[in-house]
């Protein structure tokens, strides 16, 4: 295997492994707040509270170009974060659901710990599987 498919295929794998986390962690995230609020667990309660985060990660993606960086907090991980809490906050008011300031805070600290979170581990954990 020549270095640059080499480079290719661990380039695709953090790509898939930052989408996916991405998208697994908002659906946490969604569920943790359906959960302490003891609303149902359906498939559809859950995609009714996720399906604002989800479209404003997705389009997170897309203005911050975060597949050119998945793994990077900055600029790409914060902007990300920033704009799926905004984003996700909008479409909530713009259905008909309710963004109070608890909610507000207590979404902004979550998503923001998530995404840029799990960014900042496995960067670490590059780091050390690069040097040894």
């Amino acid at each position: 295997m020549t270095q640059s498919s080499s480079s290719s295929s661990s380039t695709s794998k953090t790509l898939l492994y930052a989408a996916a986390v991405d998208i697994v962690l908002v659906l946490v995230f969604a569920v943790s707040g359906r959960s302490s609020h003891t609303e149902s667990l359906t498939a559809g309660g859950i995609f009714q509270t996720a399906w604002p985060f989800l479209a404003s990660l997705a389009i997170g993606w897309l203005v911050c170009r975060t597949w050119t960086h998945p793994l990077r907090l900055w600029p790409h991980g914060v902007l990300l974060w920033l704009i799926t809490v905004a984003g996700g906050m909008a479409l909530r008011i713009a259905s008909g659901n309710t963004a109070e300031l608890p909610f507000v805070i207590v979404a902004t600290l979550v998503l923001g710990t998530f995404l840029l979170g799990h960014r900042l581990l496995a960067t670490l954990v590059i780091r050390r599987t690069n040097k040894g």
